[in-house]
């Protein structure tokens, strides 16, 4: 029997493949990631904005290097090493991008505390309420289960809507909300093509603030070419994938 996932592909495509051949040098910060994980692109993103000099490294999710189980007991991606010190967990490696280098611009979280605290509360939102919802649409089974899942999934982001200053969540200034929710911005051609999703039906700002989001320069340069996410998220849909996402998404508990 084939590994779940076996036939992932290998590497990073289109835009994304020529910006880790830009991150190649040995570098005090080492990227550990996979190509076709939204969680690592949120930190891929939140790297390539801020403009933070690092070493791209592709982890394969079934033959993980001792280097890295060493670092990372959880083996999973995103992960960092900097300056000898591991960190994992995509939202807390935004945080840390901020903290541990603040001569590099622009910031993901603005300088007033109050405006840093909304946008921490949104970002958490995203992560309990919008990335939960939408594993369940891929994953729901039968017609009545995926209808009640979009439409949960379209209240998430339709609360989040209405919170997006705009362009960008906090205003002019890409931030860590804009971040943190692109990846499935991306991928949410999946939904559309196969769960009767629409940017359109979550309504006008929510398709306004979604076009911004897919455009942006730093989620455009992270992201791969369709085809091959298209092959990944057929397991998902047919509720057969076995990442620790899906399992969670089964079991009902946060991931």
């Amino acid at each position: 029997m084939s590994e779940p996932h076996a036939h992932i592909y290998p590497h990073a495509t289109g835009r994304a493949a020529t910006t880790v051949e830009q991150h190649q040098e040995p570098q005090d910060l080492v990227f550990y990631a996979g190509w076709f994980c939204p969680f690592v692109q949120r930190a891929w993103i939140a790297l390539e904005e801020r403009n933070i000099p690092y070493q791209y490294k592709e982890v394969n999710p079934y033959k993980k290097e001792k280097h890295f189980i060493d670092i990372n007991p959880k083996g999973l991606v995103p992960a960092i090493e900097y300056k000898g010190k591991a960190l994992y967990e995509s939202l807390i490696l935004l945080e840390f991008f901020e903290d541990a280098f603040p001569a590099h611009a622009p910031h993901l979280l603005p300088a007033d505390p109050l405006a840093r605290a909304h946008a921490r509360l949104w970002a958490d939102h995203v992560a309990k309420q919008v990335v939960p919802g939408f594993m369940r649409t891929v994953m729901a089974q039968g017609a009545a289960a995926q209808r009640a899942a979009l439409e949960e999934l379209c209240g998430a982001l339709r609360a989040l809507a209405d919170h997006v200053a705009g362009p960008y969540f906090l205003g002019e200034q890409f931030g860590l909300v804009d971040a943190a929710l692109a990846p499935w911005v991306g991928r949410d051609y999946i939904l559309a093509e196969n769960r009767g999703y629409s940017r359109g039906a979550v309504g006008a700002a929510w398709e306004a603030y979604a076009e911004k989001l897919e455009t942006r320069e730093s989620v455009v340069k992270t992201q791969s070419d369709k085809e091959h996410y298209t092959a990944i998220y057929a397991r998902y849909l047919r509720d057969e994938a076995q990442s620790e996402a899906a399992k969670a998404t089964r079991a009902g508990r946060p991931f």
